[in-house]
């Protein structure tokens, strides 16, 4: 991103896109001043205590909530203070990450945010609700930045029993559920095969002697013998699945794995361990469906986030990207299928993610367009206005700069032609949008609304970045968005 160099900001044309991919129009950036990093210190020791005292306890019980995040409940698997899921007395489980792994460093690679079990949606049925017994559960992710070793985290955030992980593998991912041979290695957990994961926490493997190059693919494969009842996910994948009935962890072929599904389950992240003498760290994308990457081919790694990652692999930048987007997500309203509110899972999702120094805010469009978005699934459907979305937004940044993590700002991106766009809900998104390139309370702002918008009708996307519906890039589109970053930012 460009940098403000007085104190009126202009506008500045992003930079280059990867090779292969010319120059879009319309990707310009808002100038800001350098990024302070605001690196450790008794200046962030005191800036969290501060914040600490000032956000309320209690959440409103329904509704809008604009200016707190999320605080546990006495007796509650809640979110520990730190951002992991934690039990009743606040403790992190924990695996050999926090024993025979203590002082290694670890930078997140990848990413996926943990959602309530549901029934079928648009993308058809999936196995949440049911779980899984006797069945082994193969997924293929891409990792954004390498390392000598990795490790898994396993979530059991909205189980309703204790998650009775019997073994889990990891390796190098060949064609569909295949492995490719000689990679496969057992993944331990406090040098043990099995694990249990509490109702409402996450749990880290140990480290595993794997080394990966950025934006290898990694197949992950969990075994579970005995029935789980409904299943911690993530609905939209936008990748396959793959399930097999027994134990086929070390499997390389895909002959066992005749069923299929669209989500992804239990697995929450990947790390690596750092390299000595590499300043590596992770960018955290918060977001919904756009960030989620919903209008991108599946099976492809096309989502934005994941074209931001190619652009740093491509640079040689050692910088994970770490995609927190969450399909039907809102800022400030909690729902009853596309999760809590931004401001209640910043902690858990975004800011405690490993080796986190930046993290990018693209969310809003769907509080704007929820009072006309008729869904069973999401829940309360307040108006929500543009001082209402400011002071959300405030909240993300008194948090993250209480972590002493540097936090960007996204503009939303045009939505007209799109089902819930209105007149009023336009407005509130100019309105926004115009008070995160002026107000200067972001760290920084990547234009992503001027990255993607028609310049005949900038309420409305262009037509070839338009994924169909008004509201979602394509592929084209998330690349335009990706490209619109200048890299020394992050």
């Amino acid at each position: 991103m460009s940098r403000r160099t007085g104190p009126s900001p202009r506008r500045l044309t992003g930079p280059s896109p990867r090779p292969g991919h010319p120059r879009r129009p319309g990707r310009a950036l808002i100038a800001r001043p350098p990024i302070s990093r605001r690196a450790g210190g008794w200046r962030v020791a005191v800036a969290a205590a501060v914040v600490a005292a000032l956000l309320p306890v209690d959440a409103p019980a329904a509704g809008a909530d604009t200016g707190t995040l999320a605080r546990p409940e006495p007796g509650t698997h809640a979110t520990h203070p730190t951002g992991r899921t934690a039990g009743p007395q606040g403790e992190v489980a924990k695996g050999p990450s926090g024993t025979a792994d203590r002082g290694r460093a670890w930078v997140g690679t990848w990413q996926t945010t943990a959602q309530a079990p549901m029934g079928p949606t648009w993308q058809g049925p999936n196995w949440s609700q049911e779980g899984f017994d006797n069945h082994s559960l193969r997924q293929v992710v891409r990792v954004s930045v390498g390392g000598p070793m990795v490790r898994i985290r396993v979530s059991n955030v909205y189980g309703q029993r204790p998650l009775r992980l019997t073994g889990a593998t990891v390796g190098k991912a060949a064609q569909g559920a295949a492995v490719q041979p000689g990679t496969l290695r057992r993944v331990r957990f406090d040098r043990t095969s099995s694990t249990v994961v509490p109702p409402g926490r996450e749990r880290f493997s140990d480290a595993v002697p794997l080394s990966v190059a950025p934006l290898d693919r990694l197949t992950v494969t969990l075994y579970v013998a005995e029935p789980t009842g409904p299943a911690t996910f993530h609905e939209f994948a936008a990748a396959t699945t793959y399930r097999a009935t027994g134990d086929h962890l070390f499997d390389e072929t895909a002959a066992a794995y005749t069923e299929t599904g669209r989500s992804w389950y239990y697995l929450s992240g990947v790390d690596v361990a750092r390299q000595r003498g590499r300043a590596e760290h992770a960018v955290v994308i918060a977001g919904d469906s756009i960030t989620d990457g919903v209008g991108a081919s599946s099976d492809t790694d096309n989502r934005w986030p994941d074209e931001l990652a190619e652009r740093l692999a491509a640079a040689h930048r050692p910088v994970g990207v770490l995609n927190a987007g969450l399909a039907g997500n809102r800022l400030l309203t909690d729902s009853n299928c596309y999760g809590e509110r931004l401001t209640a899972r910043f902690a858990r999702d975004v800011l405690d993610q490993s080796g986190v120094r930046t993290v990018v805010v693209l969310e809003g469009i769907n509080d704007i367009g929820a009072p006309l978005w008729v869904d069973p699934c999401l829940g309360p459907r307040p108006v929500i206005t543009a001082d209402q979305l400011i002071e959300g937004y405030r909240t993300l940044i008194r948090a993250a700069h209480a972590r002493g993590i540097t936090i960007i700002g996204a503009t939303l991106l045009p939505f007209k032609g799109g089902g819930y766009h209105s007149d009023q809900g336009e407005q509130t998104r100019v309105t926004v949008n115009q008070w995160m390139r002026t107000s200067g309370e972001f760290d920084a702002v990547v234009d992503l609304d001027q990255a993607v918008a028609d310049p005949s009708e900038p309420a409305r996307m262009r037509a070839d970045y338009n994924a169909g519906d008004g509201i979602h890039p394509n592929d084209a589109g998330y690349r335009a968005m990706a490209a619109a970053f200048d890299l020394d930012d992050l």
